[in-house]
């Protein structure tokens, strides 16, 4: 099965939203079927065959997350993310400011989804293969 150590050296390739498709690739390959993404502090929980998870801790000081979705918001500042432009920081305090709680990839689907925090589907969008 896969390791923190692994994912965390794939990860380490990505620079903007325009490598994470490369970075799914990478990590899929590893044995890696489904994720979360929690926006509140950066911590992940990776999921493998067996139920096998392994959780990698926060990455920042947690940060409040809006009630109230701000979709359209969101959209067009995930595409700028998508097309490079911002880092993941940035990326991150706009999804907690537009109120968007975590993402879920899935590896079979090839797709993220991204949730408020009523657990609510905002968006899903195929990932590029």
């Amino acid at each position: 099965m896969f390791t923190l150590e692994q994912i965390k050296s794939a990860h380490s390739l990505v620079k903007s939203g325009a490598d994470f498709p490369a970075y799914i690739r990478t990590i899929k390959q590893l044995g890696v079927s489904h994720y979360e993404a929690y926006v509140a502090d950066g911590h992940i929980e990776y999921h493998g065959t067996d139920n096998y998870i392994i959780r990698a801790p926060a990455k920042y000081e947690p940060m409040n997350i809006e009630e109230i979705p701000q979709i359209e918001v969101f959209k067009s500042e995930l595409i700028v993310h998508q097309q490079g432009k911002t880092d993941f920081l940035t990326f991150i305090q706009m999804c907690a400011s537009t109120g968007i709680e975590k993402w879920a990839i899935d590896m079979d689907q090839m797709t993220c989804t991204y949730f408020d925090k009523a657990g609510n589907e905002v968006l899903v969008e195929k990932i590029p293969e």
